[in-house]
């Protein structure tokens, strides 16, 4: 990657760029396991509006003016769950995952012991991108269609 992209919180008027980029995103995980009902695939762009207006914390990553790419995170006691990271397909491979995971971390670092999110257990590459960034698999569970998920966690910089 050229030029670097601008990781910035989300704002209200992103809402249909981030479930663009996010349907875009998982069209290819939602067929690697024949569900067209993940999650992210059939959130409503009112159920994004939702979202962006708290708790969770929301970041983008754009290219010029092109959004390309997002992240969630929402603090539950000592524990930050990262979610949705999202990148668009034409720009996957390019650094911005691991820019907005890292981003999206250190806004909440401080305030927890651990960092949590889920992959799908079968998704090879996934995987080892969350682990190169420091996460660890510590279980296996079924999401509410079936699809087995693999549960990682990573321990934040600061220890409880």
């Amino acid at each position: 990657m050229t030029t670097p992209p601008l990781i910035a919180p989300a704002t209200p008027v992103d809402a249909g760029e981030i479930l663009t980029v996010q349907r875009a995103a998982y069209l290819t995980e939602a067929q690697r396991y024949a569900d067209p009902f993940l999650p992210p695939l059939t959130e409503t762009l009112e159920e994004v509006r939702a979202t962006l207006a708290g708790p969770q914390t929301v970041l983008t990553a754009r290219l010029g003016g092109r959004l390309v790419g997002s992240v969630r995170i929402r603090i539950e006691d000592d524990i930050a769950h990262v979610g949705r990271l999202s990148v668009a397909p034409d720009q996957q491979g390019r650094g911005i995952g691991g820019r907005l995971l890292r981003a999206v971390e250190a806004v909440v670092a401080a305030r927890i012991c651990r960092f949590a999110l889920f992959t799908g257990a079968d998704s090879e590459d996934s995987l080892r991108f969350y682990q190169r960034h420091g996460y660890r698999v510590v279980g296996h569970e079924p999401d509410p269609n079936g699809v087995r998920l693999a549960v990682l966690e990573k321990r934040a910089p600061v220890r409880c």
